[in-house]
């Protein structure tokens, strides 16, 4: 199971958010030449996201996600410090997509100290 974590930034929050080079080889194959993926995300809550993550195309690809993002962080409230997870499930026989999940965690601060997370349903 592909998976990556990640404590939100604020470029994360408000704009696109960045993930590493090597979560690329868990996605749906990007077109001959493209520079841009969609896939679909199931939250905790069973509720279907379409995200969409590109690539630059020259040089180091630093690879973002975009579209979908910033309506996922408003639904949950998302804020700097909070965390993120991505997990790509294991395809059953014959499935046709990839099947992807993301969790989404709340820090935790009492007094300013963060004390751990919280998941978001």
């Amino acid at each position: 199971m592909a998976r990556f974590s990640k404590v939100l930034r604020k470029t994360d929050i408000k704009k696109r958010l960045s993930v590493p080079t090597g979560f690329l080889s868990s996605l749906p194959s990007f077109n001959a030449g493209g520079h841009a993926v969609d896939f679909q995300t199931v939250d905790g809550s069973g509720r279907v996201w379409t995200f969409r993550c590109s690539i630059r195309m020259k040089g180091h690809p630093k690879p973002v996600i975009s579209k979908g993002w910033l309506a996922f962080v408003a639904s949950k409230n998302l804020k700097v410090g909070d965390k993120v997870h991505f997990l790509k499930k294991k395809n059953d026989a014959g499935a046709k997509t990839h099947a992807y999940e993301i969790r989404a965690e709340k820090e935790i601060k009492i007094f300013g100290a963060v004390f751990g997370y919280a998941p978001i349903i």
